[in-house]
């Protein structure tokens, strides 16, 4: 089943967000936002845009965006700023409600942007928000660090990437939850087995299946529903498997456990 995530580039236009020493939100989260997009297609899942230049759309317009969309998530990247400068720092995530599939989405996200170096500021819950209130879909905000503090700046200009991909294994993680999809079904029962990807495009399943086998990991690919599940390994032993995905991970994959 194709799955899609609508993303929203905070600001736009005639409404800049933030600016520090010249630097301005709304340029950020556009960067992000692609950054983003590209890392989600990588992984399978499809990708609209509330705005792919500089426009402004107020809140209620974004939420119609997305609600026309028929995407499975919306996503609103944003910068944050103190009154004063350089006197916060990290990364947070905000949902209309934490007991919903929003705040596991939330969760997610935050649990992997923290992995890659940002400091955790949490979950925390706006109801406020018209994004997050008048979107149909499990909605998050996220605040890519602050925009005011040279540090958040630096690790956002370096790491937007590992940002990116942070942000897109969680959404992957979530849906694999949420859905409890069985990729593997018609496989051999009883098996263990650390998936490092699930894509779109078998080019960029091929991809990763060529730099696994040239590591040495026993890759495999799985072609089912339109979508291609690459594997670096199936364990009878969980304990085995475990060890293998904490050894992918540290080489940079994002792993993911799935039972047979």
């Amino acid at each position: 089943m194709n799955r899609k995530v609508i993303i929203d580039a905070g600001h736009g236009g005639v409404e800049p967000g933030a600016i520090y020493e010249g630097r301005k939100e709304k340029n950020d989260t556009l960067q992000l936002a692609f950054d983003l997009g590209n890392a989600l297609e990588r992984r399978g899942i499809q990708v609209e845009y509330t705005r792919v230049n500089d426009v402004y759309d107020s809140p209620y317009e974004k939420a119609t965006i997305a609600n026309r969309s028929g995407a499975d998530f919306f996503i609103s990247l944003h910068r944050n700023a103190m009154p004063v400068p350089g006197s916060a720092s990290g990364v947070e995530t905000l949902v209309y409600e934490k007991d919903s599939p929003a705040g596991k989405l939330a969760k997610n996200i935050q649990t992997e942007l923290v992995q890659i170096g940002w400091k955790d500021l949490g979950v925390r819950e706006r109801p406020g928000l018209i994004v997050l209130k008048n979107t149909k879909m499990p909605a998050v905000l996220i605040e890519a660090g602050f925009i005011d503090n040279p540090e958040d700046n630096t690790f956002f200009d370096t790491k937007s990437a590992a940002t990116a991909d942070a942000i897109a294994d969680g959404v992957l993680m979530t849906f694999q939850e949420l859905d409890r999809i069985s990729p593997h079904s018609g496989e051999e029962s009883g098996f263990y087995m650390v998936q490092t990807g699930v894509f779109r495009r078998r080019e960029y399943a091929e991809e990763e299946l060529q730099e696994l086998r040239e590591r040495g990991y026993p890759a495999f690919l799985i072609a089912k529903n339109g979508l291609y599940y690459v594997r670096a390994g199936a364990f009878r032993n969980l304990e085995n498997a475990i060890a293998q995905e904490r050894q992918l991970r540290q080489q940079g994959f994002a792993t993911y456990i799935v039972r047979t």
